[in-house]
Formats: C-alpha cells, sequence, structure tokens
C-alpha cells in the first residue's frame, strides 16, 4: 500500500511539476511561495490588527504567534527529522525547481504554517469570506511548493493533516489563557 502511495505521489508531483509547467506559474509560484515577499505585508497586516482591531484583532495575532510556534517547531526539529523523507529534486534528475530549499521534505513546513495560521484566523473572525481567502492563500502556497519543485503532493497533504492538530493544540491553549486572563480582571 505504501508503495502504491509512493507511485502516486511520483506521479503526482511529475503531473503538477512538468505537466502544469508554464511561464506565468513560472513567474508567479516564487513569488507564493517565497517567504521573503511576504514578511512585510504579514507584518503590516498584523501591526494593522493590533492596532485597529481592537480585541479581536490582538486575539488574532496572539493566537497566532501560539499557533506558528507550536507548529513550526514541532515541524522543523521533530516531524521532518522523524519522517527523514528526500526532496523530489534530490531524489527526481529532472524536477523543474523554481526556488531553493533545504533540509527534509515530509511535511511541508509552508503548508503547516499558512494552513494552520488560515484555520486559526478562521476561528477568531468567524466570517466567510474571511475564511475563504485565508484558505485560498493556503492552497496557492501549498500548491505552489510542489509546482516549484521543492515538495511532493504527499508532504503538502501532511502539512495540512498536521496543521489541523497544531490549530486545535493552539485554540484549547489560547482558550485556557483568555480564561486565566478573565479570572484575573474579575477580581
Amino acid at each position: 500500500m505504501l508503495q502504491l502511495l509512493s507511485i502516486l505521489d511520483i506521479k503526482l508531483f511529475s503531473f503538477i511539476n512538468h505537466g502544469l509547467k508554464n511561464t506565468f506559474f513560472d513567474f508567479l509560484m516564487p513569488v507564493i511561495t517565497t517567504r521573503e515577499y511576504w514578511t512585510i505585508p504579514i507584518l503590516l497586516g498584523f501591526a494593522l490588527l493590533i492596532i485597529f482591531g481592537k480585541e479581536k484583532g490582538r486575539d488574532t495575532f496572539f493566537l497566532c504567534l501560539i499557533a506558528l510556534i507550536i507548529s513550526d517547531s514541532v515541524t522543523n526539529q521533530i516531524l521532518k527529522p522523524l519522517f527523514h523523507r528526500l526532496r523530489p529534486f534530490e531524489t527526481i534528475s529532472d524536477v523543474n525547481q523554481l526556488v531553493k530549499a533545504w533540509g527534509y521534505s515530509m511535511p511541508s513546513s509552508h503548508a503547516v504554517n499558512i494552513f494552520t495560521a488560515a484555520t486559526v484566523i478562521s476561528y477568531i473572525w468567524r466570517k466567510t469570506w474571511v475564511t475563504v481567502f485565508m484558505f485560498v492563500i493556503a492552497a496557492m502556497v501549498a500548491f505552489s511548493r510542489v509546482y516549484a519543485g521543492v515538495h511532493y503532493p504527499g508532504d503538502v497533504l501532511a502539512g495540512i493533516l498536521f496543521s489541523i492538530i497544531f490549530s486545535f493544540i493552539a485554540i484549547k491553549l489560547f482558550g485556557i489563557i483568555k480564561q486565566i486572563q478573565k479570572r484575573r480582571v474579575q477580581k
């Protein structure tokens, strides 16, 4: 069964990385997948949330911070070394690699982190348009990792699944912190 999944993973990778190749995606996917392009807009967005978003904005920032510390740390320090999976460009000779990547492949840190952020932001805001927007961005980032040749689809899928766990843990932890905070205010 694992061998069949591995074959399907490679075939789907090849379809996305080669079969969908075009000049527009060759330009767009590195922009979507490279963190440096997103650092300033994300920091600016969080600053605006903290300044103008009142309690909900601060809660969004704080919950994202908790969730991303958990997801990124566990993914990079525990899961990637545990799975020990090489990246596609390290095992397949004709990969269309558009960006640099290092370390192990499974699960995709980008997928884990962006889906974790999308989940917790959607949890706080509870508005359909926010949820749709966040998950469209998350799906684009996840797809870009495969198209750019640095992850197998299975790495991204594993990242999405782990993001559910990390989001749940962060939301529960956040709830505990909010209860403690509420008790302090009532005293």
